[in-house]
């Protein structure tokens, strides 16, 4: 199935430099080099932005109908990291 912009994807694997885990959901922003990479929107179920991250095709794939959603505890640490002023028209 090819992902598309705005499509919902699951992390195939950690991306520790930006705190996510394997299994990790996000809605893909943006599409690089016809599906080589995505920016991959990561937002917490209250809706606050955790991460933009780019996401090799390897290391995504989209959502199925048969996925089940789980919860995980973000670190404050790392939602405060992306909280600056006017980053995403706050």
């Amino acid at each position: 199935m090819k992902i598309k912009e705005h499509d919902c994807v699951v992390l195939t694997a950690d991306l520790p430099e930006e705190k996510l885990q394997t299994g990790d959901v996000g809605t893909v922003v943006h599409i690089h080099q016809g599906g080589k990479a995505f920016e991959v929107e990561f937002v917490t179920l209250g809706g606050q932005t955790v991460a933009v991250a780019t996401v090799l095709a390897a290391q995504a794939r989209p959502v199925t109908k048969t996925d089940l959603s789980h919860v995980r505890t973000l670190v404050e640490t790392a939602v405060a990291v992306h909280e600056k002023p006017g980053k995403y028209g706050k």
